[in-house]
């Protein structure tokens, strides 16, 4: 028999700590055989042992390779010039990327067969791996990262006296059977990769940033974090009907609830863009990675017709009550906004989902003759220095008519600004 290197064979004189490394790689690839005892020149060199042999290469396969890819093993004796050989036959694994489990299911510990060399795997080739062996279903598929901690998610769990162990991680398909988390696993940890970002704007546009900031870490903590942000910025207006005076927020707290309910359930994680949450004067903006399902319209989707993304995360929110039902929320904000002149508005693209929430009080609270007269007076002096957080409380105005004012009369010249950002402060130009 002759004997030579290929991409279904790999030649081996003896056993060194790098032998498993061969198994993995055609347990990932279409599967070969390994020889024990022939040089890589093809010269039989013979093992003097083959029971031992044999058992060496068992006990480190089973210790240093994961998942178990024992099944898919088989060993034969080989004789030839009188000398012994062993034949590893290795199979392709159905459980597929097998990887060092001193490494975990990162490149460095995923190795596939390319001609006669075993190469390390890369992040793509191993996320093929694991939709080939999950299937479509991100939030199912194994997580490349395996090292995950679970403090936010325990304590969301106890909130609602909850049980939340191994077996309830793996009945909300958290956990796979074989122990390995899931990309459901990793959404709810600490190590999540996906994030938020958050921004306040100065004016209706993006032209000047007041307060941003992004969130990362377990889904429950940048939902937390979000509703705080969109909770600090949503003001409170107050008007009067006759002798009662009638306080409204800028934005329905439930459809804001709603909104940003809606981004975490439904994104396409698949996709390592951020969810967008932008504040502006007159609106919020939801831009989330992930349409609609296809074939399904807007239309239906307001009548309740749900066709979940994430149906497992959507269960681990519902559990907790985040979600009270499936279907609901986009009937939820309309019905927030029931009755008033702005109604929320959809756009939505191939791959992106935008949901635009309008400012209830932005008409009302436009500024009806406040000018540098005003500003003058609430100051004294036209040599003072002030921020728009004095002249809000000065005039006894909300944060965006501060804001308008301040626009208006930089526009007219009528002030000059120093500084950027929250940091900002203003003057009232001499001679005005």
């Amino acid at each position: 028999m002759n004997f030579a290197e290929s991409e279904y064979v790999e030649l081996k004189r003896e056993i060194s700590s790098n032998f498993v490394k061969e198994i993995i790689a055609f347990a990932n690839s279409c599967g070969g055989t390994i020889y024990v005892g022939v040089s890589d020149d093809g010269t039989i060199a013979g093992v003097s042992d083959y029971d031992k042999i044999v058992l060496q290469i068992e006990n480190m396969v089973r210790d240093s390779v994961k998942p178990d890819v024992t099944m898919f093993l088989k060993y034969d004796k080989i004789e030839e010039n009188g000398k012994q050989i062993v034949a590893v036959s290795v199979e392709e694994g159905t459980n597929r990327p097998y990887y060092l489990a001193s490494k975990g299911m990162r490149s460095n510990g995923v190795f596939v067969r390319r001609g006669t060399a075993t190469e390390q795997a890369t992040d793509e080739a191993i996320r093929q791996m694991i939709r080939d062996t999950d299937g479509d279903s991100y939030e199912q598929e194994c997580s490349l990262q395996q090292e995950l901690t679970f403090d936010s998610a325990k304590y969301e769990f106890k909130l609602k006296n909850l049980p939340f162990g191994r077996p309830q991680m793996q009945s909300l398909g958290m956990l796979k059977s074989d122990g390995r988390y899931t990309n459901l696993g990793l959404l709810l940890s600490e190590q999540c990769k996906h994030t938020v970002k958050v921004a306040f704007f100065q004016d209706t546009t993006q032209n000047i940033f007041l307060d941003r900031d992004e969130y990362g870490g377990s889904l429950f903590d940048q939902m937390m974090k979000t509703y705080e942000f969109l909770a600090k910025h949503n003001q409170l207006h107050s008007s009067f009907s006759g002798l009662r005076r009638i306080d409204q927020r800028d934005y329905p707290e439930v459809a804001l609830r709603e909104a940003l309910l809606n981004c975490l359930v439904h994104r396409d994680y698949a996709r390592g863009s951020s969810t967008l949450v932008s504040v502006y004067e007159d609106r919020i903006e939801f831009t989330n990675i992930g349409s609609l399902p296809s074939g399904l319209s807007i239309e239906e989707a307001m009548i309740g017709y749900s066709e979940c993304r994430n149906p497992k995360l959507a269960n681990v929110f519902y559990r907790l009550e985040f979600v009270e039902a499936y279907g609901t929320g986009l009937r939820k904000i309309m019905g927030a906004y029931e009755g008033s002149r702005f109604q929320p508005r959809f756009d939505i693209t191939e791959h992106i989902f935008r949901l635009v929430l309008p400012n209830r009080n932005y008409e009302a609270e436009r500024p009806a003759g406040y000018g540098v007269s005003d500003v003058s007076a609430a100051y004294g002096t036209r040599k003072d220095f002030f921020s728009r957080a004095d002249l809000q409380k000065q005039l006894g105005v909300s944060q965006a008519t501060a804001n308008r004012i301040i626009r208006r009369q930089l526009q007219a010249g009528e002030l000059e600004a120093y500084g950027q950002g929250k940091n900002t402060k203003y003057r009232i130009v001499q001679g005005k």
